[in-house]
């Protein structure tokens, strides 16, 4: 199953402070160890809201709101998409994640047979070819 591991943003990732050597080698490690087990899929962080911008949707409006967002433990700042064979796995490798203080949320992908009917062999084909060309521009950005 896939897991989505949402990092939560602090004050200081929301003010840009970066991580020290030490939290970096030791992530650099963890991330290892994930990528050794063949969990890790994706993962890295991101810049702080005040980067980033919201775009709301009221019928057919759309308007952009700039960053920052208020309320930063409601904020990621960073994420791992995980492969694991269950929920109780991905809590145990999250639980060893070297950070000191902080949050991590788990939360699992929908699987195409958790859509039901409504996602039709037409549906599931196209979804398919997406993912393949999904994968090659992936492919193609990280040779560059």
């Amino acid at each position: 199953m896939k897991v989505m591991v949402f990092v939560k943003a602090s004050t200081e990732s929301e003010a840009g402070v970066m991580p020290d050597e030490k939290l970096l080698t030791e992530m650099g490690r963890y991330n290892q160890r994930l990528v050794d087990a063949g969990i890790l899929l994706d993962g890295d962080g991101l810049r702080p809201s005040s980067a980033g911008v919201r775009i709301r949707f009221s019928g057919s409006n759309r308007s952009v709101v700039d960053g920052p967002f208020a309320e930063a433990k409601e904020l990621v700042a960073g994420y791992w998409v995980w492969n694991v064979n269950s929920m109780p796995q991905a809590i145990d490798w999250a639980k060893q994640c070297p950070f000191e203080d902080g949050e991590i949320e788990l939360r699992p992908y929908f699987e195409p047979d958790d859509l039901g009917e409504a996602f039709t062999p037409e549906l599931r084909m196209e979804e398919k070819a997406m993912s393949r060309k999904a994968a090659a521009n992936r492919k193609r950005q990280k040779s560059r």
